[in-house]
């Protein structure tokens, strides 16, 4: 399907654009639900200082790869 034209040359993003902004708008939404995740997780198992950043970062690292991924999919199948 040929990209429309607007009236001032302004072409649409490309796909690839579009999957990357999708990534970029999904990974902060998946980050701070991990970070809400992880801290409740961590602190109901009882773990205690280094152990807790661990895991806490390691949830929120997981989290926001993940959604900001299938949200970049998502983007993708619109396209």
């Amino acid at each position: 399907m040929p990209v429309a034209v607007g009236p001032y040359r302004q072409s649409q993003p490309s796909c690839f654009d579009r999957m990357k902004m999708g990534f970029v708008m999904g990974c902060p939404v998946g980050t701070a639900a991990g970070a809400l995740f992880g801290a409740f997780s961590c602190l109901r198992i009882g773990l205690r200082g280094r152990e807790r950043m661990g895991g806490i970062g390691k949830t929120t690292m997981q989290s926001g790869g993940t959604f900001g991924t299938f949200m970049a999919i998502g983007m993708d199948i619109r396209c």
